[in-house]
């Protein structure tokens, strides 16, 4: 507990013990009145405050309201007629009780959240005169060596340039499987390093490293409210001022009638019913539980490496019909290698060689594929007149020839007849001095996990299955029916890939989402496109965290299926707190308006559903401790 929350303790014991103290003190009406304003004092003033502040900021009808005229009108019943104020403190104290166990349990769910979220470093060392200095992250500049020891979080991104470590990336990732490191690999914040000590060249400042990016993510994300949640901040500003009113017509009516049909009005029992019936429409399990079960969802989902940067992107996943996905990267592991070499008239090494200087200006991975298969380093004074031509290849010119790099469209722009290839793979047809000079072939691997991924799919109600690439018809059928996807679209321009999905976004059925799955690298505009853009494997990645609306830490597809049935839980945890609270609420107004449920009971009754409520809302933090290397959701 917090100290806010032990001195509420603190408050409801002492009102407890007052109020079976003063039981047995007798005494007129009167001073039983002012003897019972002490206790209500010590459990009810900042509820009297807060209403009182409610009133003078013309926000009237709300839950301290409703509790301060419930429980002010029991003392004036009290002082009118029964001489019983134990009931107007009781009310007062339950409702406390209630109040104390909801700031601790959606403390309790902030706290795992935060501890789930725990990336933030707090210092970065740099070496000064042969001493480690702690400096805040913040002051670095890009280009710093720092020191990172084992047991320390990586604070910034960057480089490693001496020492090996594992790295454990289960704050980013939810996966405990370490990552391995050594010299030349880049690095990302938010990761604990778990042996040697690693000396990293920082690539980025701290605001822009991927842990600022992540925790300033999760941070803003429940500002992005869900249709349940503002259904809820609409339905309680009409419903607190129609119980309101309610209370006063059944505090009036009944008894004016009774009077005009010459019968005893029984006022004291019918503002007894009203007063009742005030406490009983407290409006606190929904108010609470509702947002609390979309923020342990979210949170539940960041523990699992799945970031959703809002409850309005839970909700729309609970109803994903159809996954659209890029190949390279997502169902691939976007791994090249050059696996053959077909009708060249030059030796491989001399072909290889032309297309490794091709392509020296490309940082796409087909290109660092050939590069690497050449095996040496292009001597880059021998190229010049680099030009690109998107969605085509490359035209440089080497050692003073003009050299083509690039697909079959390429090949048909420059008028040079070619020969097919029939292979599966990404083919990449060359040309030196005007003249066809051969093929190579370049294979991606597909991702071990991905056959699997597409079943969890359709067994998460998923209908339809789509794969988007610019590779040829060949590659993606062979793929799509090693994989069983329902639906592909091949050999596609950048450009092409938003006009698919537009076509793919009408033929949607009813409120069925399209979601649409890429590295987030290459994919932003469809990723903003799509009803629902999800970004695999974006550690480091800026453009997948700025246009998905999920973000997936690492490249596990099955993580798919998994956002789907967290979003689902959370959506059934969210309908049975409606229906249980508004149906509970309906049902004790309506025995209250009739005399059978007491102040008493109609307390206990107000805080047993909202402690359910909380209680079922917080499920939702605790996703199960599914294993994505073959296990089942728990």
């Amino acid at each position: 507990m917090n100290k806010k929350q032990k001195k509420m303790l603190f408050r409801i014991l002492l009102t407890a013990v007052l109020l079976v103290a003063f039981h047995f003190i007798p005494g007129s009406s009167v001073f039983r009145f002012f003897l019972y304003l002490v206790p209500y004092a010590v459990i009810g003033w900042d509820i009297v405050l807060k209403a009182a502040k409610g009133i003078g900021n013309r926000q009237v009808f709300d839950e301290n309201f409703l509790m301060c005229v419930a429980t002010l009108g029991a003392f004036a019943i009290g002082l009118l007629r029964t001489g019983d104020y134990e009931e107007a403190v009781a009310v007062m104290l339950f409702y406390q009780i209630g109040e104390l166990f909801q700031s601790y349990a959606v403390g309790k769910s902030r706290r795992n959240i935060s501890e789930l979220m725990d990336i933030r470093p707090d210092y970065a060392n740099i070496e000064e005169n042969g001493q480690l200095v702690k400096t805040d992250p913040e002051e670095i500049a890009v280009g710093t060596v720092i020191t990172v020891l084992p047991g320390e979080k990586v604070p910034i991104d960057g480089v490693v340039l001496e020492g090996s470590a594992s790295l454990n990336t289960s704050a980013l990732t939810g996966e405990s499987v370490p990552r391995d490191v050594k010299p030349g690999d880049e690095i990302v914040s938010g990761c604990i390093d778990m042996s040697g000590v690693l000396k990293v060249r920082t690539t980025r400042e701290f605001g822009d490293s991927t842990v600022s990016k992540v925790l300033d993510l999760v941070e803003n994300a429940s500002s992005r409210k869900s249709r349940s949640e503002n259904f809820i901040s609409r339905f309680s500003r009409w419903y607190t001022p129609a119980v309101v009113f309610g209370a006063v017509a059944l505090a009036v009516l009944p008894p004016l009638f009774r009077l005009a049909g010459g019968s005893d009005p029984a006022w004291g029992e019918w503002i007894y019913r009203a007063l009742t019936f005030l406490v009983i429409s407290c409006p606190c399990a929904l108010v609470i539980s509702i947002p609390l079960s979309f923020f342990a969802g979210l949170g539940g989902a960041g523990k699992a490496g799945i970031l959703i940067k809002g409850s309005n992107y839970l909700e729309a996943m609970a109803h994903t019909g159809a996954v659209v996905f890029d190949k390279t990267g997502t169902l691939t592991q976007g791994v090249f290698e050059v696996t053959a070499i077909h009708h060249s008239p030059l030796g491989e090494e001399e072909l290889l060689e032309y297309a490794a200087l091709a392509e020296c200006a490309s940082s796409h991975p087909i290109a660092a594929s050939i590069r690497k298969a050449c095996g040496k380093e292009p001597d880059l004074r021998r190229v010049s007149d680099i030009e690109e031509i998107s969605g085509n290849g490359v035209t440089v010119r080497i050692d003073g020839l003009t050299v083509a790099a690039g697909n079959e469209r390429l090949m048909e722009r420059l008028g040079i007849p070619f020969t097919p290839c029939h292979h599966a793979g990404t083919i990449v047809h060359m040309a030196i001095g005007g003249e066809y000079a051969g093929h190579i072939v370049i294979s991606d691997r597909v991702k071990p996990d991905s056959a699997q991924a597409i079943g969890e799919l359709r067994a998460a109600g998923v209908r339809r299955t789509v794969m988007l690439t610019g590779d040829r018809r060949a590659v993606a059928e062979q793929i799509a029916g090693e994989l069983g996807i329902d639906e592909i679209h091949s050999d596609l321009l950048p450009q092409d890939k938003v006009a698919r999905l537009e076509a793919l976004m009408e033929t949607k059925s009813g409120r069925e989402i399209l979601a649409f799955v890429g590295d987030g690298i290459n994919d932003a505009p469809v990723l903003a496109r799509a009803d629902l853009g999800i970004a695999m494997g974006a550690m480091g990645s800026d453009a997948a965290i700025e246009a998905a609306d999920i973000v997936l830490m690492d490249d596990n597809p099955r993580k798919i299926a998994k956002a789907i049935r967290i979003s689902r839980k959370c959506m059934a945890i969210v309908y049975e707190n409606i229906v249980f609270a508004i149906g509970v609420k309906a049902a004790c107004l309506v025995l209250g308006a009739l005399g059978i449920a007491n102040m008493w009971l109609a307390i206990f009754a107000d805080v047993g559903v909202m402690v359910l409520a909380v209680l079922n809302a917080i499920r939702a933090l605790f996703t199960g401790r599914e294993t994505l290397k073959g296990g089942t959701a728990a």
